[in-house]
């Protein structure tokens, strides 16, 4: 049947969709739908089919569609057709068959793309027909290409010792394609097909094994796709090397060939030398030791013996030895004979044949030799016998000894007093908690490597309920729970330098007595409801890894407060001392603090404080309160910004209680005037046997780069002999003004001329070149003067190291409260908490205080820190009442109140 031209395309459309209704569920696959009784071979093919593309930016994209024999072909997208217009189409005949080919070509816009999307994926396909049926495509999907500016996250800088593993993370800006991720090492590109040492996780993490010189380098991440090519911030990844001490070299040959001297041997810090910010040898480089070189003496002659008797031969002897002295020490040996014979009988003696008495002699003399070659033969086998018995003896007691020992076991004293003690809280009468313990999965050494893990929970694990016990065992159990837990492996495995407590929403205050660290948790800190086990620890600067760049320096002691991540309403107050001379123009002083990953960050600038901070700081000359609403690990650390800037070192003279040898020694201590640095000299002390002799000192030392020098002076020659070599001792700069290294110290050894000698009087000089300097005026009995001895006594800092709830504050919590209801609102003659401030002297802090809910609550607060045991509750009472408030009685509450 014969169809007019004009009807044709509507003829055809409507086939279409007919066709396209009944296979609408069909897959994205090429698929062809014949007419009945139609030659199937007749049936349109593909030669060209549409493919995914990518809109890149705003231009549009091509499709082609190529299908033979074929009569006509359209595109359909996202189930509309594509008007005819668009089309662009090119018809052939294959020369092979003579069957019609028809090519077709649409473009694509990205207004298109966007109509539909977030909707459903744009796709497109087209559908050839013929004679003999249709056949459609697969689907091409149409998808705009894009890529994000900002990574999800970038690398972070590390510093790692040599061999030791490096992982760098880095997920790549969200994109369309999914963006490729390399790496570059100092903008070339890392392969690790040709670094065997280096691998790219799946995650696109960069990991070096094992870490070597070489790989101190800028790390940069960078994702690529179709559309863009993203850089990530370089990470600075520095492999330090930690010195190591070489051999010591052997003895050298004692200064003096006869009689006292010295020798000594020297080592080196090559093996191998402190590279990119490594730790330096610990120890001296140079050991001396007196050396005592015996003088020779010659050999003499005793006089000589007696003659003998006159012998057979007619003569007679006399003798001599070389033992007046007897030489020694390489001295010569005596000259002459040390035998003299002469004859006894004037030259007439006369040798007579032997008769019968000398024959019996003879004979006599052969028997008693036989009679003693027996007897030694008898006490020979004798010994023998009792030294087989003996050892069988030894033998049977070892066997029956070796294998029990008596075993004695104390019991546990059980009336220790409590460390801790709490005031009741009746709304939470059987409060409990519960956590999680991980196993330890460490060995025991006594440092650990910060891993990354999850915060702790607030509590330990299992479930406990709040007891008392006695101190030791609480706090060994204490530092057990801690120590199975990632992130405090670090922490020393003694109490000395730790104190913890439970606490609640009353607050209480955590003290490390004579170090002047403490935490003060003000009331309703803690949420009510809450039980928080919390912790204090004074860490050594030798097992904590901090960085210090360029001319940073650390001020404080390491302190660390947690558990971290537990949820505080009200800023704790960390009290500690540092050692920096405060001046704006001189010092950059920052906060650090520690990450559960490990790296140190700088979370306060001071002096650029904002107000809505989570760190803010109050520094005073020779102590600093950080307020932090984040438990961590934190230290003061300062910098440099002139030769000005400089620290306070404490100057230490310690020598022996008792001297039981000619040898003294005077020990000057040059350490930080802290009172951490201080209790730990006084300690090692204590066990050295060693007392003040001196009042101590302070010295500036400045970041002038140069050395710190000692010496002795003034030393009677007459009852005192100096066994130093060189004019002074000198301690270099860099081990002074890192302020990690402990104790340091020089030794003058002094020699008595007599054991009778007691008194001694000197003169000590320390000074920096070109810089500060103190001089020390020894003059004291050293074996019964004591007069310094008690002005290091260590003291208690406010009795137990852990106060919970009232106890704990100067300020009784009835008129803490009244205070705070009254000067917390803004009141127009001035009388409010802006007052009280001012005439505390914290007028500086005011954008602080009003930031916070109960402005009064932060000064009262940081009043506890400051003053607390020996503060004065007058002065403040005088403040408040100094504030004119209509209320005269308004401070003063009953004693049953308290």
């Amino acid at each position: 049947m014969a169809v007019r031209p004009g009807l044709w395309p509507a003829l055809l459309g409507i086939v279409l969709a007919a066709w396209f209704r009944g296979s609408g569920a069909q897959q994205s696959a090429t698929v062809a739908n014949p007419v009945p009784g139609a030659n199937p071979e007749l049936l349109p093919h593909f030669l060209v089919e549409p493919e995914d593309v990518y809109i890149v930016k705003n231009k549009p994209v091509l499709l082609v569609c190529k299908a033979m024999p074929a009569t006509q072909i359209f595109f359909k997208c996202n189930g509309e057709w594509v008007r005819q217009v668009d089309h662009v189409i090119e018809r052939s005949t294959d020369g092979s068959s003579g069957l019609p080919a028809m090519e077709v070509r649409i473009n694509v816009s990205r207004q298109q793309v966007e109509k539909v999307f977030g909707l459903e994926e744009y796709w497109c396909q087209c559908v050839a027909w013929s004679s003999s049926g249709t056949t459609k495509s697969q689907k091409a999907y149409i998808r705009i290409a894009y890529l994000r500016k900002n990574f999800e996250q970038e690398p972070l800088a590390k510093e790692v010792s040599l061999e030791q593993g490096i992982v760098l993370h880095c997920r790549p800006p969200e994109g369309i394609p999914p963006a490729e991720v390399e790496w570059l090492r100092n903008e070339d590109l890392v392969d690790p097909s040709l670094d065997p040492n280096v691998y790219i996780t799946r995650e696109h993490s960069l990991v070096v094994r094992q870490a070597r010189l070489a790989d101190t380098a800028n790390y940069t991440c960078v994702a690529k796709n179709i559309v863009a090519r993203r850089r990530s911030a370089s990470a600075a990844v520095i492999v330090y090397v930690n010195g190591g001490w070489s051999t010591w070299t052997e003895w050298s040959v004692c200064s003096t060939s006869c009689g006292r001297g010295w020798q000594k041997r020297s080592r080196s810090c090559t093996n191998p030398a402190p590279l990119n910010g490594g730790a330096f040898c610990e120890g001296q480089n140079v050991q001396k030791t007196a050396c005592a070189t015996l003088c020779p003496v010659d050999g003499s002659w005793s006089p000589w013996s007696k003659w003998s008797a006159c012998g057979l031969d007619c003569t007679h002897w006399r003798s001599r030895e070389c033992s007046d002295p007897a030489p020694r020490n390489g001295g010569e040996e005596c000259r002459g004979a040390d035998l003299d014979t002469r004859n006894c009988t004037s030259d007439l003696c006369v040798h007579t044949a032997s008769g019968p008495e000398d024959v019996a002699l003879y004979v006599g003399l052969i028997a008693v030799a036989v009679c003693l070659v027996l007897l030694l033969l008898v006490l020979i086998l004798v010994y023998c016998r009792k030294k087989e018995g003996l050892d069988s003896d030894v033998a049977d007691s070892s066997i029956l000894t070796s294998g029990f020992q008596p075993v004695s076991i104390k019991p546990s004293k059980a009336d220790n007093p409590h460390l801790l003690t709490i005031q009741p809280d009746l709304s939470t009468t059987t409060t409990t908690y519960q956590g999680s313990l991980c196993p330890r999965q460490d060995g025991p050494s006594p440092k650990f490597q910060l891993t990354n893990g999850h915060l702790l929970s607030p509590l330990g694990g299992g479930r406990h309920t709040l007891h008392h016990s006695s101190p030791t065992s609480e706090a060994e159990d204490f530092v057990s729970r801690l120590s199975t837990q990632n992130y405090f492996r670090s922490l020393p495995r003694g109490t000395s330098n730790m104190a913890y407590g439970t606490f609640n929403f009353l607050g209480g205050r955590l003290m490390i007595p004579n170090t002047g660290i403490s935490l003060l948790i003000p009331p309703d800190a803690i949420p009510r409801g809450k039980i928080y086990e919390i912790y204090l620890t004074l860490h050594k600067p030798e097992d904590v890894r901090l960085p210090l760049a360029g001319c940073q320096t650390l001020l404080s002691p390491i302190v660390s407060c947690g558990p971290p991540g537990v949820l505080l309403t009200r800023p704790v107050i960390l009290s500690m001392d540092h050692c920096g001379e405060p001046s704006p123009d001189s010092w950059s002083l920052r906060l650090k603090k520690q990450s559960c990953e490990g790296s140190w960050e700088d979370v306060l600038h001071l002096g650029e404080e904002a107000p809505s901070h989570l760190y803010y700081c109050q520094l005073e000359a020779s102590a600093c309160y950080v307020f932090t609403e984040q438990l961590g690990r934190f230290a003061l650390v300062g910098e440099a910004l002139s030769v000005a800037a400089a620290k306070r070192l404490k100057l230490l003279l310690f020598a022996p209680v008792a001297c039981t040898s000619l040898e003294y020694n005077i020990r000057v201590y040059c350490l930080h005037d802290t009172h951490d640095a201080l209790k730990e000299v006084v300690q090692l002390e204590k066990q050295l046997g060693g007392q003040l002799i001196q009042e101590p000192r302070i010295l500036h030392f400045k970041d002038s780069y140069h050395n710190l020098r000692l010496s002795i002076h003034d030393v009677p020659s007459s009852l005192w002999k100096s066994k130093l070599l060189v004019s002074y001792q000198e301690i270099p700069f860099y081990h002074i003004w890192n302020g990690t290294q402990q104790h340091l110290h020089c030794t003058f050894t002094l020699e008595r001329v007599s054991p009778s000698t007691s008194d001694l009087a000197c003169k000590v000089w320390v000074w920096q070149v070109e810089g500060d300097g103190q001089s020390f005026n020894i003059n004291f009995n050293i074996t019964k003067d004591t007069r310094f001895a008690e002005l290091l006594a260590l003291e208690s800092e406010g009795g137990v190291p852990a106060l919970v709830g009232p106890s704990a504050f100067k300020i009784p919590f009835l008129i803490r409260q009244k205070i705070i209801t009254s000067l917390d609102p803004p009141c127009s003659r001035g009388a409010d908490w802006r007052t009280l401030a001012q005439k505390l002297h914290l007028d500086s802090h005011l954008s602080f205080f009003a930031s916070k809910p109960s402005p009064t609550a932060m000064i009262l607060n940081l009043w506890e820190a400051r003053h607390f045991p020996n503060g004065n509750l007058s002065q403040l009472a005088a403040a408040v009442a100094g504030l004119g408030q209509p209320d005269a009685g308004l401070f003063a509450v009953s004693e049953a109140e308290c």
